[in-house]
């Protein structure tokens, strides 16, 4: 795979990046730049490395001047080195990460993620888009009015229940009638991260065909942990940390027979390219939660891209 490839650091550089987004908050992102040309501030992490041992260095190297604020905040920072090592290392072999794994990318799959208050949302984006397919987070207090409307759309393709999070300001309690009344309503749709209880076990493990798992999914050790053998799951480069973690959970994957779909975490710059590049080279049919950034603009304007887009390079040459 790429664990040999060579890779030279010189540079490094950090930006910052702000975004408005649709559910009400601004997103923040960091975009780490790595480059093989002098001069390099860092002499922690400059030199010359396979790829392999580059992900050790920064595994050993300290990334945090303060406390880190968030349980996947330090995967999250290492996975920005690792993914900027890789795409490095590619361009100095001449080579995108398809050649690299001797596989073509296909177009890739995408489904439109929001927050509802009401109906008017998805109104707005299926005028700009009539195709649009749909992520949504359901709550308690949708009205039976609301989920007849959205199942009527026939364009809700995955519920995320929430039910795994915990001291933030999106957690959903695990309710057993709430649950029972999602899933009557979409019948076909993935579900995602419920809260496994004694009081929803038997309603879940009932569907457990379309029980999809993100939050807890960082690597192979994660997946073997799950409540019950798992039938799908959400893939979030970042949560992984380094590359291996990510490689070794998607073969992991693949030897189960696993339905696998990717996630975006409002990826700001190239950051949002390269989950829709790794989607299109493992997973390019799903119902991928990494749509154009366009998509988590507050007031979209105009006409949106379609699915499925066309495979992005993400890695390596360009």
């Amino acid at each position: 795979m790429v664990r040999d490839f060579p890779v030279v650091v010189d540079e490094l550089a950090l930006s910052r990046r702000e975004r408005d987004v649709s559910s009400g908050f601004t997103r923040v992102t960091t975009t780490v730049e790595l480059s093989g040309e002098e001069p390099y501030p860092r002499p922690d992490l400059g030199g010359e490395y396979t790829f392999d041992g580059f992900s050790d260095a920064v595994a050993d190297a300290d990334l945090w001047p303060e406390e880190p604020s968030a349980e996947h905040a330090p995967a999250f920072r290492r996975w920005a080195f690792e993914s900027a090592a890789l795409d490095l290392a590619l361009k100095q072999a001449d080579m995108t990460l398809a050649e690299a794994l001797d596989t073509e990318p296909e177009p890739v799959r995408f489904v439109v993620s929001t927050r509802l208050d009401g109906f008017e949302r998805i109104e707005e984006l299926l005028a700009a888009n009539p195709e649009a397919e749909f992520k949504l987070d359901p709550t308690p207090d949708w009205s039976d009015a609301l989920l007849d409307r959205l199942a009527n759309t026939d364009r809700v393709r995955v519920l995320d229940l929430k039910g795994l999070y915990e001291g933030t300001q999106v957690d959903v309690p695990a309710d057993p009638d709430f649950y029972r009344r999602v899933l009557d309503a979409f019948p076909e749709a993935v579900i995602e991260d419920p809260g496994v209880t004694g009081e929803t076990m038997d309603l879940l493990e009932r569907e457990r065909d379309r029980i999809a798992w993100d939050y807890p999914i960082t690597g192979v050790p994660s997946v073997q942990a799950l409540p019950f053998d798992p039938a799908v799951l959400n893939i979030k480069p970042s949560r992984f940390g380094s590359v291996e973690s990510l490689f070794d959970t998607l073969d992991y994957a693949d030897r189960l027979d696993l339905t696998l779909y990717g996630g975006g975490q409002f990826e700001l710059g190239v950051g949002r390219e390269q989950v829709q590049a790794l989607a299109a080279l493992a997973y390019p049919d799903g119902p991928n939660d990494i749509a154009p950034g366009v998509y988590n603009d507050p007031d979209p304007d105009g006409r949106l891209p379609r699915s499925p887009l066309d495979p992005p390079v993400g890695f390596g040459r360009r």
